[in-house]
């Protein structure tokens, strides 16, 4: 079985069709259930296909951002393998272990990054832009500033160098990031009692709504991917009912204006609002 898992995995990089199809398939799968049983009555400024077209249009420059960062990736996993440089290395890892420090190392590479851009007031700038959607669904995961994009790749990288993941490891994580920011945007009323009993491991969707709170302190809170591991042992886990979330910015950026793609790109270059 491992061995299929590695062989199909092993060379998803160069399958690119197969790999939109597993991301268009999840915003696919997650928008039909979303629409069936919604969490929050979302007010979109037209309607949810032109909010979604705005947001595509920043899922678009990501994937393009990542697809070059991908050459770097593969030759540094490479690398890695062929000095056998790396923890997956150094402790002798066998297959299973090697999958779960891969994935676990690229998962606290998203948290990490995700906390210092929160913390950090110039990278803020462009992270906001994320924040700034006050309709937050299935198509809000992937709505990046290319800044954002940019520094969420850097810090990928260096953590398959500390990882020493090698490429099977890294698609694994990244099949599963993918879908997991399309599980965790989506508007989806999941029972409390299940919601709450995956955020016990992962990130459940009412655990990220309260990340997209328009008020501090609850916008710096829950900053995982796929596991809660992190925010739960560093102590940024947040809780708020669902009930009293409103999404968007209370400040910086001015809600009518979260669909306006031109000044979106914009704004990290400009003085931010008080």
């Amino acid at each position: 079985m491992w061995n299929n898992i590695i062989q199909y995995f092993q060379n998803l990089e160069d399958r690119p069709l197969e790999r939109m199809a597993i991301l268009v398939g999840g915003l696919l799968l997650f928008w039909i259930i979303e629409g069936a049983i919604p969490l929050l009555p979302l007010r979109y400024k037209k309607n949810k296909v032109r909010h979604a077209g705005v947001n595509f249009v920043f899922t678009v420059i990501h994937l393009i951002i990542h697809t070059g960062l991908a050459v770097l990736i593969v030759m540094l996993s490479d690398w890695c393998l062929q000095n056998r440089f790396g923890l997956v290395y150094w402790f002798n890892a066998g297959v299973i272990m090697i999958i779960v420090i891969g994935v676990l190392a690229l998962d606290f590479s998203s948290w990490l990054v995700h906390l210092v851009m929160h913390k950090v007031p110039l990278l803020w700038r462009f992270h906001l832009i994320h924040h700034s959607d006050t309709n937050v669904d299935v198509t809000t995961g992937l709505r990046h500033h290319p800044g954002d994009s940019l520094l969420r790749g850097i810090f990928f990288i260096l953590l398959i160098f500390i990882s020493g993941a090698p490429m099977y490891s890294v698609m694994i994580y990244q099949t599963m990031v993918v879908l997991s920011t399309a599980f965790t945007h989506a508007n989806i009323n999941l029972p409390k009692r299940i919601d709450k009993a995956l955020s016990y491991v992962l990130i459940s969707p009412n655990m990220h709504k309260v990340h997209h709170h328009w008020k501090q302190p609850y916008t710096d809170t829950n900053y995982g991917a796929v596991f809660s591991i992190w925010d739960r042992l560093l102590g940024t886990f947040g809780k708020l009912d669902t009930k009293e979330i409103r999404y968007g910015l209370d400040r910086y950026y001015p809600g009518e204006k979260d669909e306006d793609v031109i000044s979106l790109l914009k704004k990290p270059f400009q003085k931010l609002d008080a």
